[in-house]
């Protein structure tokens, strides 16, 4: 079913089975240069590292073969004869669901299905392998028609390496043309490094001729090379089939002499965890001296910056240099100083538009980076964006230079409110007075979001401030001493019957004057943290100490108003308690009692309904 979904829905560009066919190839001439540094006799009697492109147009194929590492029966089984292992399920569904609209730019590299790009072209697929180091007995010789099976068996190999073999389908014979299928080369592969051979198309020569550029492209000036060339090579580097958002490429030399060409996937792969997560390890490929040494080299980069796909080449490394010492090593540490910077300055050279498609995708990691890198996090804490009153759209599109740049000469902090998800934050009781005053605040609905204000106190000096901790200033409320004075003397008593009926559940009860249209909220003690971290932090399996909040009540409430005149109510209890959850509720907060608040709000409602076939008692009315 993948196969057929894919020969019939995948791919857009039915020459792009030759490109990722030269990729695979590269890639195993890559890896046999790595491991002959540690092991030369792998090269045999044959060091040329090369891939030839052929085709017979009597047996309508096209063979393409190279002398890399090869593999071995087991490897065949793993990654031929499993088709997208990382997740077949969402794969097909994301196929299903697919256009027709290049579709190939968005689904291949994200699944490591280029292999089976052969048979959009081809209706039987043979693949000869050998891995280098094996006997020519060892060969394995792979073999399928794209309906869902295929055969497997021991061969005969002299040389190592992998050959394979495109039966190529009625209606395709315009590919067994020589021209044609360099003009694919020239398009799609003539970056890669190693020499691509292809029979010489002349009637009085014979023999091999090279059809590609076949040079490293970050060894060369950026001036020499055009934007084609950079995203087909993105392409390559990164097996993606979507062009990227965008590059740097730059030669670093003095102290140090190495070589970075960097570049912004477009979209996340499937496959890539949230930011904290498991995830893949980088895409930053290492060279030393033009020899790939590890596809993986995420000593370069921090891991906040994972999602970054390119090439680093030093000339300062051994080319036998192992992982760990790389890890320790003082000319690596020099080396990420700057791969950092100029990753960094790449992102923040986007336009508008292309960086809301960066942070849709990798914006996480950018929250990530503030938790984690101290030395940076004023610098990133400018990358970052956010929700906020000022738009009352779940779009994250606000940065902190925006809000400073909007605030009134006499605000002295950044205000935020947290909750579980968007709607929640917008509608937050805590954010009335803010609104009746035109103040913006921010609105922070991602798990990731209380980690960050915990670590990033302030930003270009302005303090950022919670509405849901502690007390507001009068300043900011429009209330003075004496109206508070009075307002707690007017409601004193009710303020302590509402304490004695909460018991431990509230640290304190007070008036407030943060309210206009709810009649209650909830807020953290100064210095605590907020319910909703609080939350994040119990679903994360941390112990958190219990920290009662406060409950707020407003004095002008229709509600509080009437319960003052009532004290003596027996259902007193009822309504504190109804008070306190559905000020928790208002904040999207989850009761530890539902239960017990509906038994009450049904018991209210019964009570203010009156029995069966009685006058419903109006609200407002004489009780």
């Amino acid at each position: 079913q993948l196969l057929q979904l894919m020969i019939n829905n995948l791919y857009s560009k039915k020459e792009v089975f030759l490109r990722e066919l030269v990729s695979n190839a590269s890639d195993a001439l890559d890896r046999l240069r790595f491991a002959a540094v540690q092991d030369d006799s792998l090269y045999g009697d044959d060091s040329e590292l090369e891939i030839r492109i052929s085709y017979d147009e009597d047996a309508g194929t096209i063979t393409v073969a190279d002398n890399g590492i090869g593999m071995s029966r087991e490897e065949v089984e793993r990654d031929i004869g499993t088709i997208a292992q990382s997740g077949a399920q969402q794969f097909m569904e994301q196929l299903q669901s697919q256009g027709d609209v290049d579709a190939d730019d968005q689904l291949i590299g994200q699944f490591g299905v280029g292999f089976y790009s052969a048979f959009i072209v081809a209706d039987r697929v043979e693949l000869t392998t050998r891995r280098a180091g094996l006997d020519a007995d060892e060969a394995i010789r792979w073999e399928s028609e794209g309906e869902g099976e295929y055969t497997i068996e021991p061969v005969e190999k002299k040389t190592r390496g992998t050959q394979i073999v495109l039966h190529l389908r009625e209606g395709e014979e315009d590919l067994l043309d020589g021209q044609r299928l360099r003009e694919i080369v020239g398009t799609y592969s003539d970056h890669v490094s190693f020499p691509i051979q292809m029979p010489v198309e002349d009637d009085e020569e014979s023999g091999w001729e090279t059809v590609n550029q076949a040079s490293a492209l970050w060894t060369r000036r950026p001036s020499e090379i055009d934007d084609e060339e950079y995203e087909e090579f993105y392409k390559h580097v990164a097996h993606e089939f979507n062009e990227p958002l965008t590059w740097t490429h730059s030669h670093v030399e003095g102290r140090m002499k190495f070589s970075m060409l960097f570049y912004l996937p477009e979209q996340r792969p499937f496959d890539m965890a949230q930011a904290g997560g498991e995830q893949d390890p980088s895409g930053v490929k290492l060279y030393v001296q033009r020899v790939f040494i590890m596809d993986d080299a995420e000593m370069f980069l921090p891991s906040y910056l994972g999602f970054v796909r390119g090439v680093i080449d030093s000339d300062d490394l051994s080319l036998n240099v192992s992982r760990e010492t790389l890890q320790e090593n003082r000319v690596v540490n020099a080396m990420k100083q700057t791969a950092t910077k100029r990753a960094l300055d790449m992102i923040e050279g986007l336009d508008a538009e292309d960086y809301q498609t960066f942070w849709g995708e990798f914006g996480d990691f950018i929250k990530q980076g503030v938790v984690e890198d101290h030395a940076r996090r004023d610098r990133l804490a400018g990358l970052l964006r956010f929700a906020s009153t000022h738009h009352d759209r779940e779009a994250q599109t606000v940065s902190l230079d925006d809000y400073i740049e909007r605030m009134d000469d006499d605000q002295e902090s950044i205000y935020y409110v947290s909750a579980e998800n968007f709607e929640s934050a917008k509608n937050s009781p805590h954010l009335e007075v803010f609104r009746d005053h035109d103040i913006e605040v921010l609105l922070l609905y991602d798990r990731i979001d209380e980690w960050v204000v915990e670590h990033l106190e302030e930003y270009e000096d302005v303090e950022l401030e919670s509405v849901a901790v502690g007390q507001l200033d009068d300043e900011l409320t429009g209330a003075d001493d004496e109206s508070t004075e009075e307002a707690e003397r007017e409601y004193g008593d009710l303020l302590q019957a509402l304490q004695t009926h909460l018991g431990e559940r509230a640290e304190n009860v007070r008036v407030t004057h943060r309210l206009t249209d709810s009649p209650a909220c909830l807020v953290a003690q100064e210095g605590g943290m907020s319910k909703n971290f609080e939350r994040i932090l119990r679903q994360a399996g941390q112990r958190v100490p219990n920290q009662k909040p406060i409950l707020e009540i407003n004095p002008d409430h229709p509600i509080i108003e009437r319960l003052n005149d009532e004290l003596d109510d027996e259902r007193l209890d009822d309504w504190a308690h109804i008070l306190f959850d559905q000020a928790w509720l208002s904040e999207g907060g989850r009761l530890e009692n539902p239960a017990g608040f509906v038994q009450r709000m049904n018991d209210l409602m019964i009570e203010l309904l009156g029995e069966p076939g009685s006058d419903i008692i109006t609200p407002g009315a004489p009780s």
